[in-house]
Parts: structure tokens; sequence; C-alpha cells
């Protein structure tokens, strides 16, 4: 019996919206978009994953007390350089952020995490510019 290997395919394209979803729900969803998990032809090694593009941001939905709870941190590498911003925060400067820390944290560390992420496309509000590849397609 001969194994068929898979060969580098075209990308389809899938349109999420954010409002009124909990992060960490959506950010599992999103993650099994990009890395292609729903495909038959899923390989671990392989990048068989598609875009996705996730509007409406600005509406995601935090449980618990994790709008005033939860802290993001980046440390510039010298010292007394970390930067801790709230959830709150966050959420009013770039809300997009939020979404796309969170696939990040999900995603495998590993050389194919930045080209799943260069396929992540967030955007606060419902406009963006992928207007062509997701017309066709319902809004999940």
């Amino acid at each position: 019996m001969k194994t068929s290997a898979i060969r580098k395919h075209e990308p389809s394209w899938h349109h999420l919206d954010a409002n009124g979803k909990v992060l960490g729900r959506l950010a599992t969803e999103i993650v099994t978009l990009l890395r292609g998990k729903d495909k038959v032809e899923f390989s671990n090694h392989l990048d068989c994953g598609d875009h996705v593009v996730v509007t409406n941001a600005a509406g995601i939905v935090l449980t618990g007390r994790k709008l005033e709870t939860k802290a993001y941190h980046h440390y510039s590498g010298y010292p007394g350089g970390m930067k801790t911003k709230l959830a709150k925060q966050l959420m009013v400067e770039s809300p997009s952020e939020i979404i796309v820390r969170a696939v990040k944290g999900m995603l495998p560390k590993n050389k194919l995490q930045t080209e799943w992420l260069k396929r992540l496309h967030v955007y606060a509000d419902e406009n963006h510019p992928h207007q062509a590849n997701t017309a066709n397609l319902p809004v999940k």
C-alpha cells in the first residue's frame, strides 16, 4: 500500500463576526481554521490552513472580571522595561490586538506560527479590505 503525500494547496477564506462572542471560544475556532484541522487532508507538519477575516473585534466579550483584572505584558529587554496594560485599556486602544494575542497563544510555537498569523486579518468594525474574497461567504 502506498501513502500519498499532501501538496501545497490554495487557501480559502473564512469570515467570522466577533460581536457578542467569548474571546477564548472564538480564538479556538480561529486556530482550527488557520491550521486546517477541520480538513480531511490535515497534516501536523504542513501548512494546510485558510485565511480568516474577523470583524467587529470591539464587540468581543470577556467573561467574569477579566476586563478589569486581565493584564497584558510587554518587556522591552531593558531594566525597568516591563509595560503592562489591562484588558479594559487594550479594548479602547486596539480591540483587534486582544484577539491576535489570544490566537497567538493557542498556536504551536514552531516555524509555521508566523505563516498562520499572516493569514489572520482582524478588524475592529465591519469594514475590511477583503470584500472580494469574502463576498459570497456566510458570516459565522
